[in-house]
């Protein structure tokens, strides 16, 4: 056994000193700790179970998860969980991918209803503050049934702290630091209970200035400001509950762009042009109300989101506007034979409009409305079945005729497939989607799972008629209007298992989308910019996710993780066989130790070591130089932490300390949009290198 832990540990630092560590394609894992699974209660399903119950993948960070890792938003620090990995664009802006599908595909969660903040465009970030979020639920897989249209590739739950017993006030302050983009951190948190009446409210900055690589240097126009508010007050009634939740989100980031006279970047925090200004707004009220045996829950939900781009300081080019109405309206009826059913209909109006003096994309409104039905027992404890059927209706109608190329710039070349434009008008989607599941527990810690899920997406405007250069991003996009909707299918296996010494869990899926829409490079650029046309093909997704934990005693965790995603468009030439953006492989291996202490102010410190291994990926999309393969590279990871508590006993506060990139490594990850930066004039490459050696210190004081 213990040759066994020091292989499963010490193999993948062997990749550190190694230029390449393989060929074998997969994507991201992370880690959670063994006693977090089975007991925990997630709502990300059709109502609230444990995840033991739950046949469909599903991740559960918790709170302490988030906190001792070192992250540069939300995303970054779901990053590290099965199946999980993020596009990015320098430190400030970070997007969920979920085995290996991302962008539209993802939804997201915030405070019950879906975070629609534009996430159609690659430099768009999610506009939430991670310091408000209290854990999260991964669902993996297509989750149409619940949220409908854009839950393709599965849904993140960002889920609050939960309310504090009565008659208590309580909050938190922290602050930290990193040393690598200088970023500097501090919020400030208040809640309370008396009564009936509950209440909290968070104020949160955050300023970094550019990131440093160890070829790059400074990368000029990585730097970035965010701040953030969020408040919450309700009342806890024998008639039930209400809550009513307001956030406002401000980020200011830089955009990277290499020109002629392109220079190193600094460590000055001012933010140069070109910019964003992106305000995203939230108001949410929700109730919950116990008739009879059963349950009723509404939801309304207001979002109202800006993003500007400015190419002086002055100058503003592109201005969106999107507003969007969700409303949410469920019952979970009362249980019948050990039968548990969820009804409920779910929607949104949507309104974006052009405000800037250029158009990247015409404005529009949209019309989503859907219906669902969920069930689930429990057969002798042993074999639970879980199912349900959603049927969803989305209307989408341009407020002008999707554009064409500009005059005298039509990109007609060989290999291009423009499509005409369509005339001012709207689409209409309808589509049947659900899923069914079945978990059978054996004795001795065993457990299988299988699920099946059908999902559907519609187009989204930017995919229909996206027509300009979009800033940051490095190219010229073009629309189709003539793009169907995409549909899934996929079938899920999983098995567990979990002793005194071991947790296993090991999760293999099958994944086939028709009319599976992406972006594809043309052989010809417009106004000096490589033009890039939507497209759309048959896609099949094949991988799994592996996890293992040995902990021989209570204080020691030796984690291994790894998964693998092969992403391929069936019946396409050998240059366009594989999808883009699909994440490389990765395996983590993980060390974390407790050590036991009997002083009356330090407790429980812990340290971690960790090899985060990505492996070459070369399952590119060639066709016309849209990707290019990605060497393999090895990242050394550290963190030691502690707790220190006052005379009385009470919590005073945390103090983690970590450093990442330890080495200081020259590295690019696959899915980095940086990765495809003209070739810069001071070193004579393509791109830029991620972040190099980065050390944070956190300190959470608690206030009780």
């Amino acid at each position: 056994m213990r040759n066994l832990i020091l292989i499963l540990f010490l193999l993948p630092l062997q990749a550190l000193s190694a230029g390449r560590v393989g060929d074998v394609p997969a994507d991201s894992l992370g880690d959670q700790r063994h006693d977090e699974l089975d007991e925990v209660v997630v709502a990300g399903v059709a109502g609230p179970a444990h995840l033991r119950e739950v046949a469909a993948p599903i991740n559960y960070v918790s709170a302490e998860a988030l906190r001792v890792h070192q992250s540069l938003n939300i995303v970054d620090a779901i990053s590290r969980q099965p199946g999980m990995s993020q596009v990015t664009t320098g430190s400030g802006i970070a997007k969920p991918v979920i085995r290996g599908l991302g962008y539209n595909r993802v939804l997201v969660v915030s405070d019950g209803i879906r975070q629609e903040g534009q996430q159609w465009g690659d430099e768009h970030g999610l506009e939430v503050d991670g310091q408000a979020v209290h854990s999260v639920e991964i669902l993996k897989g297509p989750a149409s049934l619940m949220y409908g249209s854009d839950a393709l590739a599965g849904v993140v739950v960002l889920g609050d702290a939960p309310v504090l017993p009565e008659g208590k006030i309580g909050g938190e302050f922290g602050t930290g630091y990193q040393s690598n983009n200088g970023l500097v951190d501090y919020t400030l948190n208040l809640a309370g209970h008396q009564k009936d009446f509950v209440w909290s409210g968070r104020w949160s900055q955050r300023w970094a200035h550019d990131f440093k690589t160890p070829l790059d240097g400074y990368v000029s126009g990585s730097g970035f400001r965010e701040k953030a508010l969020n408040a919450m007050m309700g009342l806890n009634k024998r008639w039930g509950t209400s809550r009513l939740k307001f956030s406002y989100f401000h980020l200011t980031p830089g955009m990277t762009e290499v020109e002629d006279d392109y220079a190193e970047g600094s460590r000055s925090y001012d933010i140069l042009a070109p910019f964003q200004q992106v305000h995203h707004y939230k108001a949410v009220l929700t109730n919950t109300f116990p008739i009879g045996d059963g349950l009723l829950k509404t939801i309304v939900g207001y979002q109202q989101n800006r993003r500007q781009e400015f190419e002086e300081a002055e100058e503003c080019e592109l201005d969106f506007r999107l507003q969007s109405l969700h409303y949410d309206l469920r019952y979970v009826l009362p249980e019948y034979g050990g039968w548990r059913t969820n009804v409920g209909i779910a929607g949104m109006f949507q309104r974006s409009d052009n405000l800037g003096e250029e158009v990247l994309i015409p404005a529009y409104g949209l019309f989503d409305v859907g219906g669902f039905v969920t069930v689930c027992k429990a057969f002798r404890e042993q074999l639970h079945f879980s199912g349900g059927l959603r049927y969803d209706h989305r209307g989408l109608k341009s407020k002008s005729p999707l554009p064409a190329p500009p005059l005298g710039e039509s990109p007609s070349a060989e290999g291009m497939s423009l499509v005409e434009p369509s005339p001012q008008g709207g689409r209409w989607w309808g589509a049947l989607s659900g899923s069914v599941g079945l978990i059978y527990n054996f004795k001795k810690g065993v457990s299988l799972k299988v699920n099946a899920a059908r999902g559907f997406r519609a187009p989204n405007m930017s995919e229909l008629g996206s027509n300009g250069i979009h800033e940051g991003t490095f190219r010229y996009e073009l629309g189709n209007s003539q793009l169907k909707a995409e549909n899934s299918w996929q079938i899920d296996l999983g098995a567990d298992y979990t002793s005194r010494l071991v947790t296993a869990q090991v999760a293999l899926f099958a994944n086939r989308i028709g009319n599976y829409i992406f972006l594809q490079r043309q052989l010809t650029a417009i106004a000096g910019t490589p033009a890039y046309q939507f497209t759309q093909g048959k896609a099949r997704l094949l991988g799994g996710e592996a996890r293992v934990v040995v902990h021989p005693i209570r204080q020691l965790h030796i984690e291994n993780t790894f998964s693998y995603v092969n992403s391929q468009q069936l019946n396409a030439p050998a240059d366009a066989r594989y999808l883009p953006m699909t994440p490389a492989p990765r395996w983590l291996a993980t060390l974390h130790g407790e050590l036991p202490l009997r002083s009356k102010i330090l407790h429980h410190l812990c340290a971690e070591v960790e090899t985060d291994v990505n492996f070459r990926q070369n399952h590119v999309l060639l066709a016309n130089d849209t990707e290019t393969p990605t060497p393999a590279y090895t990242l050394l990871n550290l963190m030691v932490g502690a707790d220190i508590r006052r005379p009385d006993g009470h919590r005073l506060c945390n103090v983690t300390l970590s450093a990442r990139n330890v080495l200081d490594k020259a590295y690019q990850s696959h899915l980095s949009r940086l990765k495809y930066a003209d070739t810069l004039p001071l070193t004579g490459r393509e791109g830029f290198c991620d972040m190099g050696r980065n050390i944070a210190l956190r300190v959470m004081f608690y206030l009780e």
